[in-house]
């Protein structure tokens, strides 16, 4: 018989201490709740940061792993299965864009994006090989390899790490003229998250994304947007770029494109881009195996038939209006788009989050000072209601 602290004080005693997770066990899931093995009931309002966008275990997704678990799981990229062209068409209508690179975690599209970027300059570019640059962001979060945290601005991710990958350039998120001035013949890619999710729900100016795409066409350098987080619908778009009405040259895309049942990530790009890779250039055991497809597919068709980018639109409009009735003189400001939104205080927030525990909300901090809500796009309002009597009931307090 499971107990929360018991499961707590083995994860505790057997594992690595890289998480300070919320003292609450998942023991079962379904929707928007979660309960835990003492059958107490919460809302989960962080969707394991967006990856549960379809809820917990989707009927029809979760459907669509078994029926594929009784015919074949792992071929390896050494042979086909029959899902991944279908996968691969799905993503392409999805994106607008005619090449597909799958793999298995954020953190692995974010290492292929780099790799294309690189390969790309000097194969198209013709920038000598050792040489290529590419532009980030201060505040970004792409994850925790390597090569990727040798591009955060946060010492916390690096410490200890080096000696860390050459080749990138940092500017202030939302800064035109840096991004200018950074740009060199050398320059492979600008990468960029359309909103920044882990550095606190940051909007960056609205003009910004579309000039960074003009400066990135007038100097033959990539828009990389990774929208790990922001995409499938989440913003209430799409691709959260549609919200700055740009099209990034290439994709990078995880998280919700796996169903909240299975890691499924990707690159998307044109083939001009994406054919620089040749057999033995790159690759993924799993990636693109029929088991992630399977799920991804059933994934991606709910969201073209649910209307998910309405549904995200709509209720999240709702949810940032009754926020922002929440009287306290600490909060600094509500903001977002759809259902990704950051309250932000002018304290630490760790507190807040632990007592929104208490009374059944799950939401998380980021950056310290930010509530980040990111509740699955099947919330229905009068579950936002329910949670905004117990969000207010913590805050208001």
């Amino acid at each position: 018989m499971f107990t929360t602290k018991g499961v707590i004080e083995k994860a505790e005693k057997f594992g690595a201490h890289n998480y300070h997770p919320t003292e609450v066990v998942f023991s079962k899931a379904q929707g928007v709740w979660v309960e835990d093995p003492e059958g107490n009931k919460y809302m989960d309002m962080l969707s394991a940061y967006s990856a549960i966008s379809h809820g917990h275990r989707h009927p029809k997704i979760v459907q669509a792993a078994k029926d594929q678990l009784d015919k074949v799981t792992l071929t390896s990229r050494a042979f086909h299965n029959e899902l991944l062209g279908e996968f691969y068409e799905k993503l392409a209508a999805l994106t607008g864009k005619n090449m597909i690179l799958p793999m298995n975690t954020g953190a692995e599209a974010v290492e292929t994006a780099l790799k294309a970027a690189r390969r790309w300059a000097v194969d198209v570019k013709g920038v000598e090989d050792g040489k290529q640059e590419i532009v980030v962001c201060r505040g970004n979060f792409h994850g925790r390899t390597i090569s990727i945290i040798s591009m955060s601005s946060e010492p916390a991710y690096r410490r200890g790490y080096g000696p860390l990958t050459p080749g990138f350039k940092m500017i202030d998120y939302g800064n035109i003229d840096q991004l200018k001035e950074s740009i060199t013949e050398n320059t492979a890619a600008f990468l960029m998250e359309p909103i920044q999710g882990e550095g606190g729900i940051i909007v960056p100016p609205m003009n910004f994304m579309k000039e960074a795409k003009q400066l990135c066409e007038e100097h033959n350098v990539l828009l990389i947007a990774d929208e790990v987080q922001t995409g499938f619908a989440r913003t209430g778009k799409m691709f959260a770029s549609e919200l700055f009405g740009v099209e990034p040259d290439v994709y990078i895309l995880g998280k919700a494109l796996g169903g909240g049942v299975f890691p499924v990530s990707a690159v998307a790009a044109n083939s001009d881009i994406l054919n620089v890779f040749n057999p033995g250039s790159h690759g993924s055991t799993f990636g693109g195996n029929p088991l992630g497809c399977a799920v991804a597919i059933a994934a991606m068709d709910i969201m073209v038939e649910d209307k998910y980018t309405e549904m995200a639109k709509e209720k999240g409009d709702y949810f940032m209006n009754r926020l922002r009735e929440i009287k306290n003189p600490n909060i600094v400001e509500v903001r977002g788009f759809g259902l990704l939104i950051g309250m932000e205080f002018n304290h630490n927030v760790e507190a807040l989050c632990d007592e929104l525990k208490d009374v059944g909300v799950l939401a998380h901090d980021t950056h310290e000072t930010v509530i980040r809500f990111a509740p699955p796009i099947i919330i229905t309002k009068e579950e936002i209601d329910w949670a905004i009597e117990r969000i207010k009931k913590v805050i208001e307090k």
